[in-house]
């Protein structure tokens, strides 16, 4: 067998490849299971042993031939494969759909954007808190009546600070007050916003899980004054400067004197007439210093929360809670 002419016609042959199904049978005449190479390997039983070594040299050099020619025809049919006459540049092309940031993530930056201008700063805290931050260092003991409203959900695991109670889910976003209290000394004027957990029923106004703010300052001669020109400014720069504001008496276990903060819903261009709840607030109890070892008297401090979900809606006018969660493409895009 003539291996030097087999080659010749592998090259000269591999100039007819044009396309993929010229590419395929050049390649099954050459390397299939019955092709030249196959039956090259196939002949080596019958032949003289002193001429094995050559033929098995001749069809491994005639399969690397091979092998090269169909690589090097793979590369200039793929780059001729689409003639540019076959595509049509008038098309519209297609482009991906740009998602944004979500609505409430919206709202929380700028609540969070106006309280940083006024001198505030924003610290993050756990979202799974022990009983002491969550209660007990807030005001609220393990017998408190007020403990029910804020009562959460609670982890299998144990609090390793305390014997005996368990984690849970935090059920405010106050206990971050109680931990940046014990870690840091006056003058304080921080923002706390994070998501918050109570087993609460789910309807057009209530969810397990939602979003609050807290916020608190705290130092010497801090008066309910300066609590309210903050909350009013802030309102200003929230709904607008035409905005109806009422401080309310209210009661908080971690405030004293506490009110309760509601907007006319006239100023929000809602067809009712009445005012409506928007933030709760008041001066930081002193049971609440004391349980974060500051000194007896020597400093006071006010304390706010919002929940973000509700000032949301306030101000865009959406009716049901439960629009946020639900990832409907057509309400989300609106804002």
């Amino acid at each position: 067998m003539d291996f030097s002419q087999l080659q010749q016609q592998a090259k000269q042959e591999a100039q007819d490849i044009t396309d993929t199904k010229s590419r395929e049978e050049y390649r099954l005449k050459y390397l299939g299971k019955k092709g030249i190479v196959a039956e090259i390997f196939a002949s080596l039983s019958s032949a003289a042993l002193h001429e094995k070594a050559a033929i098995g040299k001749a069809a491994n050099d005639l399969r690397t031939l091979v092998n090269h020619l169909i690589e090097e025809k793979s590369k200039k049919t793929a780059s001729t494969s689409i003639k540019p006459e076959q595509v049509d540049i008038s098309l519209p092309g297609t482009s991906s759909v740009l998602g944004h940031q979500h609505i409430l993530t919206q709202t929380i930056d700028e609540i969070v954007s106006v309280f940083e201008k006024l001198g505030f700063v924003t610290v993050e805290t756990p979202e799974i808190e022990t009983e002491f931050h969550n209660f007990t260092g807030l005001n609220i003991p393990l017998d408190h009546p007020s403990r029910d409203s804020f009562d959460t959900f609670y982890l299998d695991q144990q609090d390793r600070s305390a014997q005996g109670r368990r984690l849970l889910l935090r059920s405010h976003t106050s206990p971050g007050q109680v931990r940046i209290m014990k870690e840091h000394k006056p003058p304080l004027a921080v923002i706390v916003p994070g998501r918050v957990y109570r087993p609460d029923a789910v309807d057009a106004s209530h969810s397990f899980m939602f979003h609050q703010l807290e916020g608190f300052l705290v130092d010497e001669k801090v008066k309910f004054s300066d609590l309210k020109g903050l909350l009013t400014e802030f309102c200003r720069r929230f709904f607008g400067k035409d905005v109806k504001m009422r401080f309310r008496p209210h009661f908080f276990p971690f405030t004293e004197p506490s009110a309760e903060v509601d907007i006319s819903a006239g100023t929000l261009g809602l067809a009712r007439k009445k005012w409506l709840e928007i933030l709760g607030c008041g001066m930081i109890h002193p049971n609440v210093f004391k349980a974060v070892s500051y000194p007896s008297g020597k400093y006071t401090g006010f304390a706010f929360g919002m929940g973000i979900e509700r000032m949301a809606m306030l101000k865009h006018g959406i009716k049901d809670i439960r629009l946020f969660y639900e990832n409907d493409v057509r309400f989300l895009k609106q804002f």
